[in-house]
């Protein structure tokens, strides 16, 4: 009987299992050489397209994620709203407070003034939203307290904006908080000698001077955040994990409070 692997028959009298190796290719027809040639170049083919298959994966895999910035690049600059700074405390709040914790820290739409719709300069927002400016800082008569707090994100941005506030500011008293090369108890020392109208920092140096007692909340009637500003990475104050973490300490440390009872209005600029 002709060989044949595929005859059930001839399987039956001889087990193919117990072929001796060399019997079986010789019957199959693999013994010569351009047979097994061929058959290894069928082999070949498939470990070639297994590798090409296996690294079209890899380059899947290696895909490089979003990052913020790219997210922030391909999106249209949309201005800040009482309802995004209210989310944004009641997304971290909701984590480690209680309900009746959360409900303390709510805030009315009176606790706000209008905010910047993109257009406006700073000291062009200012004059809206603090049109009797010049009658309320005459009245400021207290150290250690300042009436207009500005927050931004950076020391650079807080240089930027004190530049900014020469068509508002007039003959008041400007004082920059950020912590680079300026040392917390130097910036006390300034609060306590004289009264200061307007201050501009950054939520880290803020808050440690709350912390300290070398700045308070007494005499505070205008909390300005520095909400649309963008930096070279499109980001956002709020967008940046430290400074986001600071602003929400400093808004702890009394400035919520504050506003419920009605002393403090906040602006997003």
């Amino acid at each position: 009987m002709a060989y044949n692997p595929f005859n059930s028959d001839f399987k039956k009298k001889i087990p193919i299992g117990k072929i001796p190796e060399s019997r079986l290719l010789k019957k199959c027809g693999l013994t010569n050489g351009i047979g097994f040639v061929k058959e290894c170049f069928i082999t070949q083919e498939r470990s070639e397209e297994k590798g090409d298959k296996e690294s079209n994966k890899n380059k899947k895999r290696r895909k490089k994620k979003k990052t913020i910035t790219d997210v922030l690049t391909s999106s249209e600059p949309v201005p800040g709203s009482p309802a995004d700074l209210l989310s944004f405390l009641k997304s971290h709040h909701s984590q480690t407070r209680s309900v009746i914790e959360q409900e303390e820290l709510t805030l009315s739409e009176s606790c706000f003034l209008s905010s910047n719709d993109l257009t406006h300069s700073l000291s062009s927002y200012l004059k809206e939203v603090c049109p009797k400016w010049a009658k309320i800082q005459k009245q400021h008569t207290q150290t250690r307290s300042v009436v207009l707090l500005i927050i931004c994100g950076s020391a650079l941005r807080t240089i930027d904006l004190i530049k900014q506030l020469i068509a508002f500011k007039g003959q008041t008293k400007v004082l920059k908080l950020f912590a680079k090369h300026i040392k917390v108890d130097e910036q006390m020392k300034l609060l306590s000698k004289g009264v200061t109208h307007i201050a501009v920092g950054t939520p880290g140096r803020i808050c440690a001077l709350l912390e300290k007692e070398g700045l308070t909340t007494q005499g505070l009637r205008f909390l300005v955040l520095d909400w649309n500003y963008r930096d070279q990475k499109h980001r956002r104050m709020v967008d940046i994990p430290e400074v986001k973490g600071d602003l929400l300490k400093m808004m702890d440390q009394g400035l919520i409070q504050s506003c419920r009872e009605g002393t403090v209005k906040i602006g997003l600029f």
